[in-house]
């Protein structure tokens, strides 16, 4: 069998989807990157907003289509949009032959074995993780699934049920597998970081799975990504500030900054706790960068609550800043709350928060001119470039999420996965410019295609 893979959404479908992936190559199909030559088809959905929902519903449409012109026998969607919308998928895109929901993903193998599609013995270990593609020398590491919080815009509780954290000593295991493959830079991931260990006996937390991490790995760059702030607790705190492996980077959202959308949203915090602990925070670790995600346009969010997010916002001067629009996500409170706001007010909010976010980058990034700091090499240029730029990314820069360093003008020989000093020559209001000095970590080695990290398929789906 051959076939293709669509991921769709955030970094924890990448993850299900490099298990996915490795589980097929064990079981002897062939992966393609072209869907046009796969015999089967699997696209990852994501769910999260109406923008998501869209693309991953036009990307199946196209998938369907090439079931009328191509080679494709069989089609698979799987997902978060498939685990809340199943039914309504089945019905208008009759196409697609088989619908995997999140908790049903150990059956893929089964089904496509019984479908004639794939052997039904392992040719190799099915329990392994292979990229999807992008990076090679940067990885995510989920670490729990489901989420107990009761945000009345979010429908992911309903997708991914209630949290449940995966064994520390699993999770240790699938980074030192990860290590091994090349991967320099390991996000730690979750719906809410903070309530990693809560439900494990006698758990150390998000602390103690942090420190086995730093003990029994030698990866040099450890982020974390999206927590809430009610859980950054002083040993976290302290942990960051003297582990130089732990970057100084907090993925914190707040959502709001006005009392009354803060309680409409049913949202633990309120802004004189968030700017008393965001300066805690920062005191702690001068060099802290803090990320932040706001909704516009909640239903009910009034002239005053918004302006109250933009005087906030800046007030505080947030690192970085993602803004979303708000959209109905059905089955949640805010689905049924009274008071839209008109998509073209949403759009005016969003822009204006955008606008301001722009100047406080621009502000800080412009500090950074003439300072000396460590990157990571992404990618290099490319032949043809008009002005060839070696990509990188600062260590308060994220993957994907956040700008990105261009290294110009240098003789130093660079490889992606490289740890490299540099200073920085220039800087706008997303990226930064800088001039290599010299490498101080090589990447390990070139990742191999076929090789795989080993984790077990149970464990991972199951746990």
């Amino acid at each position: 069998m051959k076939f293709s893979l669509v991921t769709l959404g955030c970094d924890k479908n990448t993850v299900d989807s490099e298990r996915m992936l490795a589980t097929l190559v064990g079981h002897g199909a062939e992966h393609t990157p072209e869907p046009a030559d796969a015999d089967v088809l699997i696209v990852n959905t994501c769910g999260f907003i109406d923008a998501a929902k869209e693309e991953s519903i036009d990307t199946l449409l196209e998938a369907a289509r090439l079931k009328d012109n191509g080679r494709l026998l069989a089609l698979v969607a799987v997902g978060c949009l498939v685990e809340h919308y199943r039914d309504e998928l089945a019905r208008s895109i009759p196409e697609v032959d088989l619908f995997l929901g999140l908790r049903d993903l150990p059956q893929l193998v089964p089904q496509l074995v019984m479908r004639g599609l794939l052997d039904e013995r392992p040719r190799r270990h099915p329990g392994a993780r292979l990229p999807v593609g992008g990076l090679r020398h940067v990885s995510y590491l989920k670490v729990s699934e489901g989420c107990d919080h009761g945000c009345s815009f979010c429908a992911i509780p309903l997708w991914r049920g209630r949290h449940r954290s995966f064994d520390p000593a699993a999770l240790v295991d699938e980074a030192r597998a990860l290590e091994a493959r090349g991967v320099v830079e390991l996000n730690l991931v979750a719906q809410d970081l903070a309530h990693y260990g809560r439900d494990l006996a006698g758990g150390a937390g998000l602390h103690g799975l942090l420190e086995r991490l730093l003990q029994e790995t030698e990866i040099p760059w450890f982020r974390l990504l999206y927590i809430y702030s009610a859980g950054l607790r002083p040993a976290l705190i302290e942990l960051m500030a003297r582990e130089d492996r732990l970057l100084s980077y907090i993925d914190m959202p707040i959502q709001h900054a006005s009392t009354r959308m803060l309680e409409l949203m049913r949202r633990p915090e309120r802004p004189d706790v968030l700017r008393e602990k965001i300066g805690w925070l920062r005191s702690q670790v001068p060099d802290l960068t803090i990320r932040t995600t706001v909704l516009v346009g909640f239903p009910g969010e009034s002239e005053e609550d918004f302006e109250a997010l933009l005087d906030f916002i800046g007030e505080v001067e947030f690192d970085h800043l993602g803004a979303f629009a708000y959209s109905p996500q059905p089955g949640t409170p805010g689905a049924e709350m009274s008071d839209p706001l008109p998509e073209s007010v949403k759009l005016e909010r969003l822009a204006l928060v955008g606008e301001l976010q722009r100047s406080i980058v621009a502000a800080r990034n412009s500090r950074c001119i003439g300072t000396t700091v460590e990157v990571l090499v992404d990618r290099l240029a490319k032949a043809g470039d008009a002005e060839p730029q070696i990509e990188a990314r600062i260590r308060s820069q994220a993957i994907e999420i956040d700008g990105l360093t261009y290294l110009t003008g240098s003789d130093v020989a660079l490889a992606p996965g490289d740890l490299a000093l540099a200073t920085v020559t220039n800087a706008d209001d997303a990226d930064v410019w800088a001039e290599a000095q010299s490498v101080v970590r090589p990447a390990s080695r070139p990742f191999e295609r076929d090789e795989a990290v080993v984790l077990d398929l149970q464990t991972a789906w199951g746990r």
